[in-house]
């Protein structure tokens, strides 16, 4: 039964990995003249919380100076991007949800200025009615806080949904919470996203295994029906 469909945001709606790259690069420059490697951002800084994450990058700022160097980062992302374009597939995906009542939740780590910034510059602002920002939540990603939460929210249990990750946090995320995963292969290697507990792992959402997917757990339905 799918009743409920769970989607990451930076990376899995929209491949934005380039920019906040960019914009990390900008910033540790900036500050104290740091070079940050594309392989450096793929594993120790891609689909982490701002909070944890700039706890690493400046171990030796107070929690005020921290908080000003996460804004100033998101400031430079948002200047990056003002228009965004969706995955391919993507709305093909969204229209199918909400023709057959599936509910839809965005679950991102992402700071909450950013993601109303994201889906507007994809022109997706009225098409989630759930925007879940993890850093308001109690614990982020990879605790599976977040995901437990879109699927309260959309009335759900794991076992009728779908997550869309991009990120090793976010997929252990929806893992954990019990979700059937999909990888999104724009920011990680197939590989490492099948390691970390995917169950599917896609390049776009115009895949056709993830529309045999749907279809089977619609399927389900009718044939229990």
């Amino acid at each position: 039964m799918l009743t409920a469909l769970l989607f990451d945001l930076d990376g899995t709606l929209t491949d934005t990995d380039t920019l906040h790259l960019q914009a990390f690069r900008k910033l540790l420059h900036d500050h104290d003249g740091r070079a940050l490697t594309q392989e450096q951002f793929d594993t120790q800084v891609s689909g982490r919380s701002n909070g944890l994450l700039f706890a690493d990058l400046f171990p030796q700022a107070d929690t005020a100076e921290r908080q000003r160097l996460a804004e100033r980062k998101e400031a430079l992302f948002r200047e990056l991007s003002p228009s965004l374009s969706p995955l391919p597939g993507l709305l093909d995906l969204l229209a199918h949800a909400e023709q057959h009542g599936i509910g839809m939740c965005v679950v991102t780590n992402a700071p909450r200025l950013n993601a109303e910034h994201m889906l507007g510059a994809m022109g997706l602002d009225e098409r989630f009615k759930h925007v879940l920002v993890a850093d308001e939540l109690e614990r982020p990603k990879p605790d599976p806080l977040p995901y437990l939460t879109g699927l309260q929210r959309l009335g759900a249990n794991a076992g009728q949904a779908l997550a869309f990750e991009d990120s090793l946090p976010g997929v252990k995320a929806a893992v954990d919470a019990g979700i059937f995963t999909v990888g999104l292969a724009t920011t990680q290697p197939a590989e490492r996203l099948l390691e970390a507990g995917a169950q599917l792992v896609i390049a776009d959402y115009d895949d056709p295994r993830l529309w045999a997917l749907i279809e089977q757990m619609q399927t389900q339905v009718r044939d229990v029906l």
